[in-house]
């Protein structure tokens, strides 16, 4: 049954501890609505039926006869200080039958009086699972990955397989009906891991309606050649200036940072690879990647079949939206069509829950609406796949309403800036207005060696704003701009100069995006940026003849460190900038302080939590570097 996640009002996250033992508390729920709908009376409500029925079709021997379970919980009570949280769905059996059971959080509204199988919710990914049932007993499902807090709980049960089942509802024998168990502990904890917050599970993350992808871009995977770091092709060959025979040595090199390096891998290490990304994506609670499409054959497009077929091995929730570049692809729409219709097989490639293919290509106006109508079209009547059309755009606002007729949503490639996000909130708002969802991008900075331009992100004041406007300004999906596009610097994904500070620091934010709610602060950290060298100084050593300057219309170029501090109280934070300490109020919360930069190392602190940047600010350097460097207290 295609049913989507849970609906939860005004919970807090979860926090994720370290507690010693402590006597368990627990509360108990009956339900407060339940009732099921069935596709052989498609339009009727079984809302004073004394019983849930969960079938898959063919049931009792009839076709087109599937039927669904849908129950509403209340939670209350539960205090924000519970840990070891764990919450059991409680049905009991009429009958004894073979009946497979799967639990799903639900998405959309639904209320028992009216509810049918032609007008039943969304639900989401099955959180719990259970083989047979038995008259009279109670089965238990744990749905604790769900817990959230405080607030109401909507689910619905499904089946794949097995014999109609049949519940008690709620009108049966009181006692009898659904229930809702939560257990917890409120010992004193201390929280634990990497970042400032308590990430929630991934099943409360992609319960949101918001979705946040990060746009993957081929050309960098974590490997090229499955070689260790000091001797593989990134070292090599983009990072050395006379890498790939000089090419790039007019501008000292390709590229300024690169994956974190790993050892030599046995097997399949192009596939070992790509899963590893999807993980890191994963866990840092992104939808899935946008992936830019560069060419339909050869080593981009085999990477692209290896990342789609790595997300289906690793974790099926985690999607591939597909995003044909129209600046590389010069081919026809019936070629595009199908091979795009080839990779849509995927189990892993993203779809609405309608069974749209999400098309956004970059670059969209690079082709006109009626090319593009005429490319759906294709996928229609010739490989049987309805687009849900989704173009990226350099210039949105010139090219709206020319596409809004074919277009599910819009979105914009953006800037890298400050000063360029001037028009978030317009773009926004005339995507909504048009009825279109809106896909915002969200970046962290930009620097383009071979191409001489950067721009400048005043330190994660760039990040920071894109993503406060992301919330906002209510946008309906982020695009993280880029994952590892390494030849812009622009990238998201841990890396030698990074470290994973600029996607923990995300985590927060897509968090907060996804609750509505500012995750709390329940970890004191540190985050330090800052730069390697002046912006104004020139190399000193080496032979770059090829510098970088601003990028016309971006923020004025500054020389700063800032310390970005997520603390759980007010609290005095102590700098080292250059060997000259400083000291200041760190606020409770989240504050960005800046430092003018100074030559030697820089470092802070607050209470016994340290950061330390490994990076050394430098009179004298081979190579123009104007990338943001970036570490983590959370991180060693």
């Amino acid at each position: 049954m295609t049913l989507l996640f849970v609906t939860l009002a005004g919970a807090a996250p979860m926090v994720t501890t370290t507690v010693a033992a402590a006597a368990e508390k627990g509360v108990t729920f009956t339900s407060e609505e339940d009732s099921y709908v069935s596709e052989a009376g498609p339009d009727k409500p079984h809302n004073t039926a004394t019983w849930l029925s969960v079938c898959t079709t063919p049931c009792d021997g009839a076709n087109a006869s599937e039927r669904g379970a849908f129950i509403r919980f209340t939670v209350k009570d539960v205090p924000d200080n519970a840990v070891n949280v764990k919450m059991t769905l409680d049905v009991q059996s009429v009958r004894t039958t073979d009946t497979t059971l799967e639990v799903r959080p639900v998405t959309g509204k639904w209320s028992a009086d009216t509810l049918t199988f032609n007008n039943r919710p969304a639900v989401g990914e099955v959180i719990a699972t259970r083989k047979g049932l038995t008259s009279g007993a109670t089965a238990k499902l744990d749905v604790s990955s769900a817990f959230t807090g405080n607030g109401s709980y909507d689910f619905a049960l499904t089946s794949p397989s097995g014999a109609h089942g049949v519940l008690h509802s709620s009108r049966a024998t009181a006692g009898v009906g659904p229930k809702l168990s939560i257990s917890y502990d409120t010992q004193a904890a201390t929280p634990s891991g990497p970042l400032p917050f308590a990430m929630p599970s991934t099943a409360t993350l992609r319960a949101s309606e918001r979705k946040v992808f990060a746009h993957y871009f081929t050309p960098y995977p974590i490997s090229l050649n499955n070689k260790a770091g000091a001797d593989d092709y990134y070292t090599k060959n983009y990072l050395t200036p006379t890498g790939e025979s000089g090419k790039h040595a007019a501008y000292g090199g390709l590229l300024r940072d690169r994956p974190v390096p790993r050892g030599v891998l046995a097997g399949d290490w192009q596939l070992a690879d790509m899963k590893k990304e999807v993980q890191t994506a994963a866990a840092a609670g992104l939808d899935g990647f946008t992936v830019d499409v560069l060419s339909l054959s050869g080593a981009h497009w085999d990477r692209l079949q290896l990342l789609i077929k790595a997300a289906e091995a690793v974790d099926p929730g985690f999607k591939i939206v597909l995003m044909p570049d129209m600046t590389s692809l010069k081919v026809d729409a019936a070629t595009l069509a199908a091979s795009m219709a080839k990779l849509a097989a995927g189990k892993s490639v993203y779809r609405l829950a309608d069974r749209r293919l999400v098309i956004s290509p970059f670059k969209a106006e690079g082709q006109t609406p009626a090319w593009w109508q005429n490319f759906m079209k294709i996928m229609k009547d010739t490989h049987g796949i309805t687009v849900a059309f989704v173009p990226v755009f350099l210039s949105f606002p010139s090219n709206a309403s020319a596409f809004a007729s074919i277009s599910y949503g819009f979105s914009n490639w953006g800037n890298r800036s400050p000063a360029g996000q001037s028009g978030l909130a317009s773009n926004v708002a005339k995507a909504h207005g048009m009825g279109k969802i809106w896909m915002q991008p969200v970046s962290v900075q930009d620097e383009r060696p071979n191409q001489g331009i950067y721009d400048e992100a005043d330190n994660t004041e760039n990040l920071r704003l894109t993503w406060e406007k992301s919330i906002a300004e209510d946008a309906d999906w982020v695009q993280l701009t880029t994952w590892n596009d390494f030849s812009e610097g622009t990238q998201f994904a841990p890396s030698v100069h990074n470290g994973g500070a600029y996607l923990d620091i995300s985590s927060y934010y897509l968090t907060w995006l996804k609750t509505g709610k500012a995750p709390a602060i329940v970890r004191d950290t540190l985050y330090l940026t800052h730069r390697t060298q002046f912006v104004t100084a020139r190399p000193t050593l080496g032979t770059q003849s090829k510098l970088m300057v601003p990028r016309s219309g971006t923020s004025a170029p500054r020389d700063t460190v800032e310390v970005l501090s997520f603390l759980t109280r007010n609290a005095t934070v102590k700098a080292s900038i250059g060997g000259a300490e400083k000291t200041y109020a760190g606020q409770a919360g989240i504050q960005a302080k800046t430092f003018p930069l100074a030559y030697g190392t820089n470092k802070a602190s607050v209470g016994a939590v340290t950061v330390t940047s490994p990076w050394e600010v430098k009179r004298d350097f081979a190579v123009q570097d104007l990338q943001y460097h970036a570490v983590s207290s959370g991180r060693k």
